[in-house]
């Protein structure tokens, strides 16, 4: 995109926020970069340069500008639609596994050398690894110091800087402004950690967004102890690489409302990422939306509801157990039987503010479990039983780093798992935004009463003119029918 100059000035000219994230305007006169819906008047397009994320305009010299704030502009869509190694490095990246790890960990995971990482971010996004992390980390710290009242020593510490003199002179240069002055520019004033050592944040997105499958999804699905609809949010409990935490979601006009209680602010931004992910919420509306439209069946069932979202997931071992769970039972007996191992397997924990009670157990806990306790099908059980065992092992690994073809192959091997169960792992778990279900029988059922092909076969092949956007298909085809997954809470 940040190659197309003619294309990157039009959007400027008319500030169109579709494409904030998409790439970023450094303007050359005074040494700042924007968003391209910046309110300023734009410059002169021989004086603007566009870059292809924060960090290269940062590595570049430039500054944040003021005005814009182009650091918080929702994350480019491209990382989420992709699945080759610089969009799998880049949600690594968002996870902190740079902060954690290091590059070479990061290689480790992907698979490759330290250097063949290095040189395909430089290429395609004008940053490596570290400069990416270090834009991150500023961006952190600059949502602590803007939205708390918490001293900056702690800022610094939960933001991942190694010391309170990088974390200064960070901020200095990349918003020209040092932690000081850019809390005095807030406005208004921190409230710190609140009840329960809560922090409050606004989590942007795209528009359209209609919430009410995305939200209704997950209350419909939740888990007792886990999830819970209140007062109005999503509340579930979050593992995290140093503690466990709290998030409750609310869909707000423009943005969601995120409430997140953590043991260990180092979990900030990994949260953050994960709540993110969890709402679909770095998605692009207009592409999406403009491909389904193209189909005369989906445009009506577009039009109602733009912007819907796939509901995905924060853990990606947690949700294929579910889904083992979920084979060919209610949505209420999936709850059951998933409440169950939570009780019997589960970390718990403390929510003063609600109902949740545990984590859900890790692959190694479920590994050890006698599969006669479990009250299901033995087929079933044979199944669950293997798919934790490869999980614990490390013989099946799914994330945010997954290759999406190969993990569901890898999937369909195992015995029990048909083409619904990858398929649906491959949708909301592993977060390929053209996974299809055409076994699903709410998409069959769907599928028919607007007289498209109901068998699997002729409905895949029907779906191909939805490529590469088929998960988002579905949520539209699941939104015909009247289940509460498609309803927003009240």
């Amino acid at each position: 995109m940040h190659t197309d100059t003619e294309r990157c000035v039009r959007a400027v000219r008319s500030k169109d926020a579709r494409f904030d994230g998409w790439f970023y305007t450094a303007v050359l006169t005074t040494g700042i970069y924007c968003r391209p819906s910046c309110p300023v008047v734009p410059p002169k397009p021989e004086n603007m340069t566009f870059l292809p994320s924060a960090a290269a305009c940062q590595q570049a010299g430039f500054r944040a500008c003021k005005r814009c704030r182009p650091d918080a502009a929702p994350g480019s869509p491209e990382w989420n639609r992709r699945a080759d190694l610089t969009a799998r490095a880049m949600r690594l990246i968002a996870d902190g596994v740079v902060d954690r790890e290091g590059v070479p960990g990061l290689a480790a995971r992907l698979g490759y050398s330290t250097r063949q990482i290095e040189r395909e971010l430089l290429a395609e996004l004008g940053a490596g690894p570290l400069a990416l992390a270090r834009a991150q980390r500023a961006q952190t710290a600059r949502l602590l110091i803007e939205t708390t009242a918490l001293p900056m020593a702690e800022i610094a510490f939960a933001a991942g800087f190694a010391s309170i003199r990088t974390f200064n002179d960070t901020v200095r240069e990349v918003y020209a402004l040092t932690p000081g002055e850019l809390r005095a520019r807030a406005p208004g004033p921190g409230t710190g950690r609140g009840a329960g050592g809560a922090l409050t944040l606004r989590l942007p997105f795209r528009t359209p967004f209609t919430p009410d499958n995305v939200f209704g999804h997950l209350a419909a699905t939740a888990v007792p102890g886990v999830e819970e609809w209140r007062d109005g949010a999503y509340r579930r409990t979050l593992r995290l690489p140093h503690g466990h935490g709290i998030a409750a979601l609310t869909p707000a006009p423009g943005h969601i409302a995120c409430r997140l209680t953590l043991t260990d602010l180092r979990d900030l931004p990994v949260a953050i990422s994960r709540c993110r992910r969890l709402l679909d919420l770095d998605a692009d509306p207009a592409a999406v939306d403009g491909q389904l439209r193209t189909d005369p069946v989906l445009a009506p069932l577009v039009d109602k509801a733009p912007g819907r979202r796939v509901p995905r997931t924060v853990d990606e071992a947690e949700f294929a157990v579910r889904a083992v769970l979920g084979q060919q039972v209610s949505t209420a007996a999936a709850r059951t039987h998933a409440a169950r191992l939570v009780t019997a397997h589960g970390d718990p924990v403390d929510d003063p503010e609600g109902g949740l009670t545990h984590l859900f157990p890790v692959p190694e806990a479920l590994a050890d479990v006698d599969p006669a306790t479990l009250a299901m099908p033995r087929t079933r059980r044979a199944t669950l039983t293997t798919l934790v065992r490869h999980l614990a092992d490390g013989t099946l690994t799914l994330g945010v780093d997954s290759d999406w073809p190969a993990t569901r192959a890898r999937l369909l091997a195992l015995p029990g798992f048909g083409p619904w169960t990858a398929d649906v792992i491959a949708l909301r778990a592993l977060g390929d935004p053209d996974a299809f279900l055409p076994t699903d029988l709410g998409v069959r059922r769907a599928a028919q009463a607007l007289g498209l092909p109901s068998t699997p076969a002729a409905l895949t092949a029907r779906a191909d003119r939805w490529r590469p956007w088929r998960a988002y298909a579905v949520q539209y085809l699941w939104a015909t029918d009247d289940h509460p997954i498609n309803v927003l809470p009240v």
